[in-house]
């Protein structure tokens, strides 16, 4: 294929999955990439020792959050998938560099993924940009065929990832970080593997990089401790506070209201994490098995986990697991958990992890109640079947999410690690739920908590968590209506609908309104208007 004779519409550059009802333009920029197309599908081809004139068709298959997935076919139908990452996604060489690595090194470990045929993690190539050539894998995703899963089906691949699970976080290593191919870690700085041909290099996880965060000559792994790696995101934090941040409201407008409109000072979140890190080195849970170096999937959802049907036995088997982006090696207590599409925490069921029934009367409902309760069910299932197989084949993992204490430690380091936003509520109120729990935290009542928070701080933040989550009550209720996701995200089909219904609802607050006061705020305020971000990068 020449793209001189089939040249690519604009489609190929841009952003065509969807659309955001604020900041469009914003979000657009973040995703356009102009690339050399035919130097992409001339590597394509060599990849796979074929020649450019083999090549047959190249479409857009995907768009993700942070890359553009290209279908390549060549003249024998093999088919070949390029992952491009969006400008938005960092970090801009570890990114990529460390996915390729990753992939392979868990295809050597026998975790089914695709096979990788080629990468570049920086723009000197034929293409112009960064990318992954790996072999298209043959199936479909969990979530286009669980509707038409049955029970047995579902307990056999939760079981399945399980395993895999066991198997990849049996995996050991000498430091904590992102993996890396050897020739791709700068200066020599990895810390080499067995296999010499890859390393532990600085951790990829995006966090740390986030906007004028990659400017910072911020240390970012190999961990050598865990003490170092809890502490890495906080030091991060701390040197973007000092350099960059200003006053600023929160980024969610729906929660401004609730600080009266205020700036929030970046001291004050600097303050937090100086205790933070105070508090960190007693963290790590006494069982030193918990404190080793793993790895784990970072995004375990639905549509990373591919499936075909077994020709022998007709049903569903895990093939690969695909989209390893921003994968960290941490110690086990930090990777531990429900994966989020599998948790079911806020079922009393599965809270008490009772064996799930359907209702004793499901053959009476109507269909709506008996999609519900099938709903409902099959949630109860997953949780109980994850949560009961880790623990027979995954033992390790199982002790590190059932420890009482797990949350709090994994919300304390998530909090600390977060880019600051013009928020400090969540750091605080984990910072208050660890001096309560400390005894427990350190396994001792002889040891003091070295930060304190006092009668005041404590009404404040009650006050704060009480008037924030009846803002989210509320903004959540018109997301749902509007059928808006996060950053404003609305499939195509679906955006004059959410354009005409948010600007119903605000010529309906400004028509409530009960002073120029309240319609100055409306104005400035609305959350689903277009915004200046700049200053929260």
């Amino acid at each position: 294929m020449s793209t001189g004779a089939c040249l690519p519409s604009d489609d190929f550059f841009n952003y065509t999955s969807g659309r955001w009802v604020y900041n469009e333009p914003l979000r657009q920029r973040e995703r356009r990439l102009v690339f050399d197309v035919d130097g992409l599908l001339r590597l394509a081809a060599e990849s796979v020792n074929q020649r450019p004139s083999d090549v047959v068709s190249i479409s857009k298959l995907a768009e993700g959050g942070f890359n553009r997935v290209f279908l390549i076919t060549l003249g024998d139908n093999q088919r070949i998938i390029a992952r491009i990452p969006y400008p938005l996604t960092v970090p801009k060489y570890y990114a990529v560099a460390s996915e390729a690595a990753t992939i392979e090194y868990m295809r050597l470990a026998g975790i089914p993924v695709p096979q990788i045929y080629g990468y570049s993690a920086d723009t000197d190539n034929a293409a112009g940009t960064p990318y992954i050539l790996m072999e298209f894998v043959k199936g479909s995703k969990l979530s286009d065929v669980w509707p038409s899963l049955d029970e047995q089906e579902i307990v056999s691949i939760v079981r399945e990832i399980t395993q895999m699970e066991s198997r990849m976080m049996a995996l050991s290593f000498p430091a904590g970080g992102s993996l890396y191919f050897t020739q791709d870690v700068k200066n020599g700085s990895g810390i080499p593997l067995d296999d010499a041909r890859f390393c532990v290099g600085p951790e990829s996880r995006m966090s740390l990089w986030y906007g004028r965060r990659g400017h910072l000559d911020a240390y970012r792994g190999p961990y050598h401790s865990v003490e170092t790696a809890l502490a890495a995101g906080a030091h991060k934090e701390l040197a973007y506070l000092s350099r960059f941040a200003e006053p600023v409201m929160p980024i969610r407008r729906e929660r401004r209201p609730s600080y009266q409109y205020q700036k929030q000072l970046p001291s004050a979140h600097a303050e937090l994490l100086e205790k933070y890190l105070r508090l960190a080195p007693s963290l790590p849970p006494k069982d030193p098995a918990l404190g080793r170096f793993r790895i784990r999937h970072p995004d375990l959802n639905y549509n990373n986990i591919m499936l075909s049907k077994s020709p022998s036995s007709g049903r569903h088997e895990v093939v690969s697991l695909i989209d390893w982006q921003h994968t960290s090696i941490l110690p086990m207590f930090l990777l531990a958990g429900i994966p989020h599409s599998f948790q079911n925490h806020s079922d009393p069921i599965s809270q008490a992890m009772t064996p799930p029934t359907l209702h004793e009367n499901f053959d009476t409902f109507n269909d709506a109640d008996k999609d519900r309760a099938m709903y409902s069910y099959l949630r109860q299932l997953v949780h109980y079947q994850y949560v009961t197989s880790t623990a027979q084949c995954n033992p390790s993992h199982y002790a590190a999410f059932s420890d009482p204490l797990h949350t709090i430690r994994g919300r304390l380091f998530q909090q600390a690690g977060a880019p600051w936003e013009g928020e400090s509520l969540d750091l605080k109120d984990a910072l208050i739920k660890a001096r309560d729990r400390w005894d427990e935290l350190t396994g001792s009542t002889n040891q003091s908590c070295p930060v304190a928070f006092d009668a005041e701080d404590r009404d404040e933040m009650a006050l704060l968590n009480k008037k924030i989550a009846q803002a989210e009550m509320g903004f959540s209720f018109m997301q749902n209506m509007a059928g808006v996701a996060e950053e404003g995200w609305v499939p195509n089909e679906d955006y004059e609908h959410a354009m005409r219904f948010l600007s119903g609802k605000k010529e309906e607050a400004f028509k409530y309104a009960q002073s120029d006061e309240e319609r100055e705020e409306i104005t400035e305020q609305w959350p689903w208007d277009d915004m200046d971000e700049e200053m929260y990068m």
